[in-house]
């Protein structure tokens, strides 16, 4: 996962859909995951 999927992501949280939004906190969350691992 890339520093770009990140940045789309937190852009993504201001879709108005749902689905976008929701697979958006799971990409971030993941991605958080990984920094902590490192």
């Amino acid at each position: 996962m890339s520093k770009s999927d990140y940045a789309t992501a937190l852009r993504n949280l201001n879709s108005p859909n749902i689905k976008t939004r929701k697979r958006a906190l799971k990409i971030i969350k993941q991605f958080k995951l990984q920094k902590g691992q490192k």
